[in-house]
């Protein structure tokens, strides 16, 4: 506990499942964020079913740091985190990715707006993406920052509710809440898919967090993410995405699944184009992705991510496309069982 009495117990959650190479970097850097803090923490992390040196690692940084250790067969990352938050003791719990390293400034940055705004309660992180040489990354940090200009184009201390849901960055890999706000939320969470392993278990939580809570961020609570960094994987995360998008957005009208109804009518419009004048099509794709490039740096993407953007748009399209057709046989499917 803090000596702090205002202070809130902090417990820090983190679902890992093969990440062997990151997760002692990501325990570190936290551990040394709330040591600068001056501000204990609980670390519980939770093994997904991990087939690889993860558990090894797992076992020296419980030596090492304390930390609890929970293992469950391979479930997803939402029941993982759920499992997680639950075992939790700290009044206020921070989700925490095993890819993303916590700034050292991050967590004294929290401290003194729990403490000296407890209003605040509820916080999305800012997350920088290590892209100056990973592409895939790059691709995934520039893209977004189109829907989400209203922050990235200045990023600063700003909060939003439910009305401006889809036009701020959001994501479970670095948020901060109470604890009691995270266990109503997961307990109220509803997929369209039958295996939760494929949902999106992030959007649904934060949406139901957004109807009650202002949700902060700022560029002073902020980390760092290590993407996927190979062809191979970012064509898999671009389908997993896809997919996970359905399941976020089919259901909520706004503008992210107007997006995606647009998204797909032009892909339709694409593949009928590529089938009668295919040099037509390649063209149309090649411009389309180097406006994409240009967009993006009118929004704060880097040159390396504008780049990326311009390069892989096509790649990723064809992955999230597929995805996104998976996810809605996968709904259907579930909704007909139903």
């Amino acid at each position: 506990m803090s000596a702090n009495s205002l202070l809130p117990a902090l417990s820090v959650v983190i679902p890992v499942h093969n990440e062997q190479d990151w997760i002692d970097r990501s325990v570190g850097a936290l551990i040394a964020s709330a040591q600068s803090a001056n501000w204990p923490v609980e670390v519980v992390v939770v093994d997904d079913g991990s087939t690889d040196g993860t558990g090894a690692k797992l076992a020296k940084l419980q030596e090492l740091y304390g930390i609890t250790v929970l293992t469950q067969p391979n479930s997803g990352r939402f029941e993982a985190r759920r499992a997680g938050i639950a075992k939790a003791s700290g009044r206020q719990i921070l989700l925490l990715d095993s890819r993303v390293i916590v700034d050292s400034g991050s967590l004294t940055f929290l401290r003194d707006q729990l403490v000296d705004h407890p209003e605040r309660t509820v916080w999305n992180g800012h997350i920088n993406v290590a892209s100056e040489h990973n592409p895939y990354a790059g691709f995934m940090a520039g893209l977004v920052k189109i829907p989400w200009r209203r922050y990235c184009a200045n990023p600063r201390l700003m909060s939003f509710g439910i009305e401006e849901f889809d036009v701020f960055p959001k994501g479970t890999g670095f948020f901060s809440a109470p604890k009691d706000v995270l266990e109503d939320s997961s307990n109220a969470f509803e997929s369209l898919f039958e295996d939760v392993r494929f949902a999106s278990d992030d959007t649904g939580v934060l949406r139901w967090i957004a109807e009650r809570h202002r949700i902060f961020l700022a560029p002073e609570f902020s980390a760092t993410y290590h993407g996927r960094d190979s062809f191979k994987k970012f064509v898999g995360q671009s389908y997993f995405r896809g997919t996970t998008f359905v399941d976020s957005y089919l259901a909520s009208p706004g503008p992210a699944r107007n997006g995606l109804f647009a998204a797909m009518a032009v892909g339709v419009l694409g593949l009928g184009v590529a089938a009668k004048r295919p040099k037509t099509a390649v063209a149309l794709a090649a411009a389309g992705s180097t406006a994409a490039g240009f967009a993006v740096t009118k929004f704060g993407a880097t040159k390396a991510e504008a780049k990326a953007v311009a390069q892989l748009t096509p790649v990723f399209a064809a992955g999230f496309g597929a995805g996104a057709l998976r996810g809605l046989f996968m709904a259907l499917r579930a909704r007909l069982r139903r």
